[in-house]
């Protein structure tokens, strides 16, 4: 109807399919089924609910404006939207002035949570500042292994000339290394076990065709071992007796 005088066109009843034109409803709190949890609180746009966490809440009816938006959050259904207004509805049973005090009160609300969102993004710097033993400055950090960059305008731009080391790479590094050093553990006590001649203690019940085959792998190993010794000697020069660098070199001065 409003809309209809300001354009100047006749008035169109709504289609019901699309909805209908209420009563304004007003929000009631069931105290003997409300458990506090604050999410009413949280989905209210004109903080009309008051309350603290598991303590009952209330509805401050003179700030209601009845969009049912507190409905959905709650977990035990202990709001109910109750009718006011008889049979009016609409810009009957809603004024200018109730509007537009609703509207400042949806924006006190924005301005509130901005300044919790702040104070909150202090906190957490400095606590970030405190952990960390050093105060923060205004002057652009300089990153290891970066250069920087004089762009046109005077400005000062860096670069990464390696790509720094994220926290999900250093703890993989961290996983991969204490798995090798367990894997390096496990082979020098099984190393050592070989050179003292003391061979697994589980191996009492094995059938005869299983211990077999233990043996002829462990004399391929050894066999294995002897070849890269004489490999290893075959690939060191000999030297002769008395005939050692050291000596070479007086023997060549003599001469």
């Amino acid at each position: 109807m409003r809309l209809a005088s300001l354009l100047g066109m006749p008035v169109i009843a709504l289609n019901p399919a699309n909805g209908v034109e209420r009563p304004r409803p007003l929000a009631i709190i069931d105290e003997n089924l409300c458990i506090g949890c604050t999410l009413c609180l949280q989905a209210c746009p004109v903080d009309a609910i008051i309350g603290a966490a598991k303590q009952m809440h209330t509805i401050i009816p003179e700030l209601c404006t009845g969009c049912d938006l507190c409905i959905p959050p709650c977990p035990v259904d202990c709001i109910a939207m109750v009718p006011v207004t008889a049979e009016k509805t609409g810009w009957d049973a809603w004024s200018q002035q109730e509007a537009d005090a609703a509207r400042e009160r949806h924006d006190w609300r924005l301005a509130r949570l901005a300044r919790e969102r702040d104070a909150a993004e202090a906190r957490k710097a400095a606590r970030m500042v405190g952990a960390s033993g050093t105060e923060p400055s205004s002057e652009p950090r300089v990153e290891p292994n970066t250069h920087l960059d004089t762009q046109p305008d005077g400005s000062v731009e860096s670069k990464a000339t390696q790509p720094a080391t994220t926290a999900d790479d250093d703890a993989q590094a961290k996983k991969r290394a204490i798995i090798q050093a367990a894997m390096d553990r496990a082979r020098q006590k099984k190393e050592e076990l070989a050179r003292l001649g003391a061979g697994p203690k589980n191996t009492d019940a094995l059938s005869p065709e299983v211990q077999a085959q233990i043996d002829a792998a462990d004399a391929r190993r050894r066999r294995l071992g002897m070849i890269r010794a004489d490999d290893d000697k075959r690939s060191t020069p000999a030297v002769e007796p008395g005939n050692t660098p050291a000596n070479a070199s007086d023997n060549d001065h003599k001469a």
